[in-house]
């Protein structure tokens, strides 16, 4: 048996969050919760949000006590947050890190004897859906907004914990992509890579079935044309972006993802390196590495990435030329595909260590050891 789980309601197209207000409306919200980080706030995209909501007459507050990879403490802080402001509703406006925060906000606010955070990894028993969530991405990466997952950071533990819990799921998501036009160049490069991560690694993990294929093939497709544009910052290749990275997470969420995803969270938790960098880096090697688990799926990939020819390729040839398209589109929009410098040689036994232990490892189409993994990470270096 496969289950599969998406938003009630979601928007897509340039002026989508004029429809916000009706959604809070119709569901009868009173006090909303906006939740978001300071550096969207400072360069004004929270406002063109905000600035809806105040020309329909709703109130709302701000929590931004949000940080790039959230922590423990800014969940915690957020639950007291949204008490005292008495909300019946969260806006979650960000990337996964204003998401990922919101979904753990709302699910403790309506599972309290999950108030500890560290309770939530895994598969928590959760018995309630969360604090309706609306959710509007401003990054065309993470899809938070259509999946069950989110990540917290345990910086006592250094470590990160992924949380699965169809509670959590926002009842409304609002692609946009106008909110995703003052990206810079850098975050939209990471991020896109990251979507097209979620995309392949989806395609190929262990869970994967021919519902989630069709999803996953066609965001390959659809990042691999637009991603290039929308690092430029040409608007076609922007609205692409928005699309195919909401259609990558309607797959994974429900399939999972694989090792690529375990190495990046590790990461991010050792030496706080943005996640969607972080995926992009790895992509390459663990492609290569999986590519003997695959069956015929990376000739999909080769032919979704624009690789010409393919029907002409061996297994070996096909295999090669979708690794080697992943890496020339990082490559591109400026990725660059080594940890030289960034990991230290003496983390490595427990970076691995952790990296097999996260959640996302298990998927992963080819079984891995915790060598396998310290070989990947060193053939970075």
């Amino acid at each position: 048996m496969n289950r599969f789980t998406l938003n009630e309601t979601s928007y897509h197209g340039a002026g989508a969050i004029n429809a916000i207000p009706d959604e809070i409306n119709r569901r009868g919200f009173k006090k909303i919760f906006v939740a978001t980080d300071p550096g969207l706030i400072e360069f004004g995209v929270v406002k063109k949000v905000t600035d809806v909501l105040d020309n329909a007459g709703i109130a709302y507050g701000i929590y931004s006590d949000i940080k790039a990879n959230p922590t423990i403490e800014n969940v915690q802080n957020g639950v007291a947050a949204f008490k005292e402001m008495s909300a019946d509703c969260i806006v979650a406006i960000g990337g996964g890190s204003a998401m990922d925060t919101a979904k753990a906000i709302g699910i403790i606010i309506t599972n309290p004897e999950f108030s500890d955070v560290r309770s939530l990894e895994g598969v928590a028993d959760t018995k309630n859906k969360c604090v309706p969530i609306i959710a509007v991405p401003t990054t065309a990466g993470t899809a938070a907004e259509v999946t069950i997952n989110y990540v917290i950071t345990d910086v006592e533990k250094k470590r990160k914990f992924v949380c699965v819990d169809t509670n959590d799921i926002p009842i409304v998501a609002v692609v946009d992509p106008d909110m995703m036009s003052s990206m810079p160049a850098a975050l939209t490069a990471a991020t896109g890579m990251d979507a097209l991560t979620h995309a392949i690694e989806g395609y190929i993990t262990k869970g994967a079935w021919e519902l989630s294929d069709m999803f996953h093939i066609k965001a390959i497709e659809v990042i691999g044309r637009s991603l290039r544009a929308a690092v430029k910052g040409e608007a076609d290749g922007r609205e692409g972006m928005a699309l195919g990275q909401y259609i990558a997470g309607m797959g994974f969420s429900n399939v999972g993802l694989g090792v690529d995803h375990s190495m990046a969270h590790t990461l991010s938790a050792y030496y706080d390196m943005p996640h969607g960098k972080a995926c992009a880096t790895l992509l390459p090697a663990v492609m290569a590495y999986n590519a003997e688990a695959t069956g015929t799926k990376y000739r999909d990939i080769a032919i979704a990435m624009g690789v010409k020819g393919v029907e002409n390729m061996t297994q070996d040839e096909y295999r090669a030329a979708a690794v080697e398209a992943v890496r020339k589109l990082a490559e591109d929009v400026g990725i660059v595909t080594s940890l030289k410098g960034v990991v230290k040689e003496e983390d490595l036994d427990a970076l691995s260590a952790d990296a097999f232990a996260d959640a996302c490892r298990p998927g992963n189409p080819k079984d891995v050891t915790v060598e396998d993994i310290k070989a990947l990470y060193k053939s970075l270096m």
